[in-house]
């Protein structure tokens, strides 16, 4: 460095010489007998020696202008649902990136009359406005007060972009010195732009389009002069203005700003006179955002992206806070709010009369203000008129409850085991307010699109708000009789028909010296007795024909199915009669889609919440459809057929076995123990489950538009009461569900896969049925059974049947021979294929 810089001074000092060598011998005589033109002279030596390090000092490390050319700021993740509306945004900043033809004019006027008159004029500094800034900053030294900057617009864009904020005479400098680089390389519109999109004017909003919905709450585009006028005194102290303290300093400010846009011409008196006249009319408080309220679901977004793209610039171009992604994810906000209203109403439903259960959370009033404590908990509930607040005082029947906003009043109505630092809910009570209980029992509700995989609505507990542990994907529970579907499955697929008879009886098995042996018996200790068709056993919930199902079919199959299906990672269960009951560990999301798997004729997707994801300029960077369209992007159609996408998912269970299970599971709608549903009036299938205990209360069902799967039950597992089955506290939230969404169920049926047979039988024996049809009525004895191909019952005929056919055949031999046969009535009954088994 400092052989640069001396090669440089010599240089410069070669060409100086040769340049005035006319005056060469005038200057070395004066040199020689001046003393005060040597000194003069060496006075400009060193004012250009410090010139030159200055400037180098200052320009050592300054960033290239030119990245400006590829500057993209941090922006936001928007999120999008199932219809395209933005349903959230992952930020740390509010930022909404415009281009420069859509700013309204008059608000860019505004920003110029505010901030820089001279803007479309000058090279990047303005002389008059730095000379007030210098004499401002001397007439402020060795106070607190900061000086005015005079910064230009381009000024301002270097500083917030590239420079930084420090408050010294170097930043200014170096400010300076880039501005004018900036000038040479971009265009005044991409200066503004760039100005317009960057400049922090409080409420964490960094841009004009993000303060605008900050502040009142809609796009630049609707924004008034006033409006305008305010925006525009924003970038000197937002903090300030923004204040409601400080309302009448920013508004004398903004008249000053329309006044000087009448000055500049940019608009007449009468219009800076009527904006004068109105009032700031910003929006009060935070701005409540009108995204979704989905809370788990979007957290389960929010955690695979961060997964897949990081979360921080750091982490890459398209970060989760940084990267500008867009998401279209399935998310339908209708079936949401109902999921989150359904799954609420029953924990409420179970909770009843039980009175405070105990505070959300506790604050150690030994660590500060407790309302501060409070705010940066982020707790908070969205439940009608509902608050999160904490107990800040208790003396004896009296307390008081304060709010994250600082507000305290008296709360009445409430528990003796209240005590200061208690986090609780609570609602309006007149002047007061009345403590309210979040239920302790919680549970998980799902629904998703069998066809795909799609997840349309998750509610994970009573309020994301809460605590973000999702019970719908992270809580491992005991699934109960909703397992066993996938026993008769295994069934099915090892021998076994929907009416092939299973034995309702007592099954022991010895589990070794140390347990001896162990008895199943059906639900409530009922030991059960006789044989009846599979169908029953399902429908009913039978235990011990489920046991029997299962060890008949071997149980090592019994676990593979459930390992197939998703319900499992391999290994994870034992090959033991229990898990045939439901003993082993699941979740709700696991559960939803091995019945979605089901309807979908065996073929398994894997739930997904994100459909595609786009980067900041639009292009796809991940779907999660992966098939790929051979011939989609024809440039001319070459006369061959349509292109078509391929099934999604994989194919884990026969086509026929899945159907055959759907079809026996409608019968537990029908007739069995999720019959509460039946009223509906909608094709439907399903399962109720109930762990030991109980536990956890389950449904898991629903059509072929859509698949859900909820449970009820304790974080930590207790007792939920002897009363308590899945088909009186699960299957009533899928029906609440269903009731509140009727326009997204289509009501059409189940359809067979090529191979099933529809067979009539009597439901009570299995037999096969020649002589009667099955009706609408849900407890008709003959239904349709569905066969795979030669597994239907034998055609038996009862006695009765065979002699009146023999008595038809004499009959029609004797009309024969007597020359009374008319051939032109000949013809078969109309049952008569039907009697010869030939319509299935």
């Amino acid at each position: 460095m400092t052989n640069d810089i001396s090669s440089t001074l010599q240089t410069a000092w070669g060409r100086f010489r040769d340049s005035t060598s006319w005056l060469g011998e005038p200057l070395r005589a004066a040199w020689r007998e001046k003393r005060w033109f040597r000194i003069g002279g060496y006075l400009v030596g060193f004012g250009l020696v410090m010139t030159l390090l200055g400037w180098i000092f200052l320009t050592r490390d300054l960033p290239d202008a030119e990245t400006l050319l590829d500057y993209e700021p941090n922006l936001p993740t928007v999120v999008r649902g199932v219809d395209g509306e933005i349903v959230h945004r992952y930020e740390r900043e509010r930022r909404i990136e415009l281009q420069f033809k859509d700013f309204p004019e008059q608000l860019m006027n505004a920003y110029i009359s505010a901030e820089d008159e001279t803007f479309w004029t000058h090279g990047g500094i303005d002389a008059g406005g730095f000379i007030n800034a210098v004499i401002d900053y001397v007439s402020k030294m060795g106070s607190d007060e900061r000086a005015v900057g005079g910064s230009t617009i381009t000024q301002q864009v270097a500083k917030n972009i590239l420079v930084g904020n420090e408050y010294s005479v170097t930043r200014k400098l170096r400010e300076m010195i880039l501005a004018t680089r900036i000038e040479g390389i971009l265009s005044k519109e991409e200066i503004i732009t760039l100005y317009l999109n960057e400049i922090p004017l409080g409420r964490r909003s960094h841009g004009v389009q993000a303060a605008s919905l900050a502040y009142f709450d809609k796009d630049v585009g609707d924004l008034e002069l006033h409006e305008m006028a305010y925006l525009a005194i924003l970038p000197r102290a937002p903090e300030v203005y923004s204040r409601e303290a400080n309302f009448e300093t920013a508004r004398a400010r903004r008249n000053l700003v329309l006044d000087q846009m009448e000055d500049n011409g940019f608009i007449t008196v009468a219009e800076r006179d009527a904006a004068k006249a109105r009032p700031l009319g910003i929006v009060q408080g935070q701005r409540r955002e009108r995204f979704a309220d989905a809370g788990y679901f979007l957290e389960e977004v929010r955690r695979e992206l961060i997964e897949r793209f990081g979360e921080e610039a750091e982490d890459g171009p398209n970060s989760v806070y940084a990267g500008g992604l867009w998401v279209r994810t399935s998310l339908d906000t209708e079936l949401q709010d109902a999921a989150r209203d359904s799954l609420r109403a029953a924990m409420l439903r179970y909770h009843g009369n039980r009175g405070w259960e105990g505070p959300i959370a506790t604050i150690n009033p030994d660590n500060g203000d407790l309302t501060e404590q409070l705010r940066s908990s982020y707790l908070s509930i969205n439940y009608q008129n509902w608050r999160v607040g904490v107990i800040t005082a208790r003396s004896g029947a009296s307390a008081t409850i304060g709010f994250a906003d600082g507000v305290e009043a008296p709360l009445t109505d409430f528990a003796d085991a209240v005590k200061v630092g208690d986090v609780v809910a609570a609602s309006p009570n007149g002047n007061s307010w009345r403590l309210r209980t979040v239920p302790t029992v919680s549970g998980g509700f799902l629904a998703m699109a069998p066809d795909t995989g799609r997840v349309l609505a998750m509610q994970g507990g009573f309020d994301s708000r809460l605590g973000s542990f999702n019970r719908a994907v992270q809580a491992n529970r005991q699934p109960g009789s909703t397992v066993k579907p996938f026993v008769y499955a295994t069934g099915l697929e090892n021998g076994m028909t929907p009416a092939s008879m299973i034995p309702d009886e007592q099954y022991c098995y010895y589990q070794g010296a140390n347990l001896g042996e162990h008895c199943f018996t059906n639900f409530g200790g009922e030991r059960g007795g006789g044989e009846y068709p599979m169908r029953y056993g399902l429908e009913q919930s039978k235990n011990l024909m489920t046991v029997h199902i299962a060890m008949d079919s071997g149980m090592e199959n019994v676990v593979d199915t459930f390992e197939r299906v998703g319900l499992a990672e391999e290994g994870a269960y034992d090959p033991l009669p229990a898990i045939a009951l439901g003993a082993g560990d699941t979740t709700v999301e696991k559960m939803t889609a091995a019945y979605a798997m089901l309807v979908n004729h065996g073929r398994l997707n894997d739930p997904t919440v994100i459909d595609y994801v786009q980067d900041r300029h639009g292009r796809v960077i991940w779907r999660a459809d992966e098939r790929e369209c051979t011939g989609c992007n024809m440039d001319e159609w070459d006369g061959e057929p349509m292109p078509r996408f391929g099934r999604r998912g994989r194919q884990v269970l026969d086509a026929r076995t899945a159907f055959q299970t759907v079809h026996m599971l409608t019968g537990v709608v029908q007739r069995g123990t999720a019959v509460r549903l039946r009223s509906l009036d909608m094709p439907l299938f399903g399962k109720t489950g109930t762990s030991s205990g109980p536990t956890n209360a389950w449904f898991v069902g629903g059509s072929p538009d859509i698949v859900a799967g909820t449970y009820l039950g304790f974080d930590q597992p207790r007792n939920m009461g002897g009363w308590i089955q899945g088909g009186n506290t699960a299957a009533p939230i899928f029906r609440q569900f269903v009731e509140e969404t009727r326009d997204h169920w289509s009501g059409r049926p189940f359809i067979a896969p090529r191979g099933v047979r529809m067979v009539r039988v009597d439901r009570r024996t299995g037999r096969r049925v020649f002589d009667a049809w099955p009706t609408d009525d849900p407890l008709a004895p003959v239904i349709w059974e569905a066969f795979k191909p030669d597994t239907e019952p034998r055609r038996n005929q009862r006695q009765d049947e065979i002699d009146a056919m023999r008595e038809l055949i004499i009959a029609q031999l004797r009309r024969q021979r007597d020359g009374a046969f008319d051939r032109t009535n000949q013809g078969e009954r109309e049952d008569f294929a039907e009697e010869q088994g030939g319509i299935y």
